[in-house]
């Protein structure tokens, strides 16, 4: 990917696959079969058992995908050897091709801010291409992350309306007469016109739950270039309509971010499966998924 604009590479992904499906790497190891745990019948560690597993489950992905979002949050409960997990994920997500879109949260200023911008460095081989923001400091907690979106190839997906049930909380507050979601998504229109790659979409993308399909019509008028990151399909009930309301026509399917599913994905059979009965019940959701969306973006 190189520094390639991140947009043009979600947007040409989404073309060629005709979906926009992203696959959550969430590691909840209780759901993980019990066959990862174990080698030559040998019991092994859970951050072990995790590794296997999720390199399986990126390379049944390669190719099939737009991007995956790992929670880094799953990742980190388990320390230096969970972090490492990760990173050897990113790595081998971005030799195969595959956006890798980290699901960090990070919201800070300053000199902290230009920190966490590293996890976005495409210097570094265990970056991600994107990471997600939350601005509750402002918009200068954005900042130190444009000149890896703009000179990098990087994104950013900022926290606008997510997909939990108490987002209404705080998100939903009437301020100016306007929703307080709507003026976090007007306050990064002035960080666009230089993150707008040949595309048209600006790697500078949003976070908006697909369980809120009226609020991401609302919120596509305001920022009419943004890249969505649309969780909340799948395990969280959010329908494939509901999930597309933000996305627009394009030239091959409906287009403007990606789907994101997880639990419904990763966790299709029990803990008692055997490896064969999870890999064709994986295969079989990815593929699901894939169509449902296909099907519900298409132009014919």
């Amino acid at each position: 990917m190189g520094d390639q604009n991140f947009a043009d590479v979600i947007i040409d992904r989404t073309r060629k696959l005709g979906h926009p499906l992203c696959v959550g790497l969430d590691p909840h190891v209780d759901r993980i079969p019990n066959v990862f745990f174990t080698n030559n019948g040998r019991k092994i560690s859970p951050v072990e058992g995790m590794a296997t597993f999720f390199h399986e489950v990126v390379e049944r992905l390669n190719g099939k995908v737009v991007a995956v979002k790992p929670q880094s949050a799953f990742f980190e409960q388990y320390g230096a050897k969970g972090i490492r997990v990760l990173e050897e994920l990113i790595v081998t997500c971005k030799q195969q091709g595959t956006p890798v879109i980290l699901d960090a949260k990070r919201g800070d200023i300053g000199s902290t801010a230009s920190a966490y911008a590293a996890l976005i460095d495409a210097s570094r081989a265990e970056s991600a291409n994107a990471i997600t923001l939350n601005a509750y400091l402002g918009t200068e907690t954005i900042e130190p992350f444009l000149p890896h979106v703009i000179h990098g190839g990087a994104g950013i997906f900022v926290l606008v309306k997510t997909s939990n049930p108490g987002a209404a909380e705080f998100q939903g507050l009437t301020v100016d007469h306007d929703f307080l979601y709507c003026h976090v998504a007007k306050g990064l229109l002035r960080l666009l016109p230089e993150t707008i790659g040949t595309c048209g979409w600006s790697s500078i993308g949003i976070v908006v739950g697909g369980t809120y399909p009226a609020d991401a019509m609302r919120i596509r008028e305001i920022l009419p270039h943004s890249i969505f990151l649309v969780p909340g399909y799948g395990a969280q009930g959010a329908s494939v309509k509901d999930a597309l309301a933000g996305f627009v026509k394009g030239p091959v399917c409906l287009e403007g971010g990606v789907v994101s599913a997880s639990r419904s994905i990763l966790y299709p059979v029990g803990v008692e499966a055997t490896a064969g009965e999870w890999e064709a019940a994986f295969d079989e959701a990815v593929s699901r998924s894939a169509h449902e969306l296909q099907e519900a973006s298409s132009q014919d």
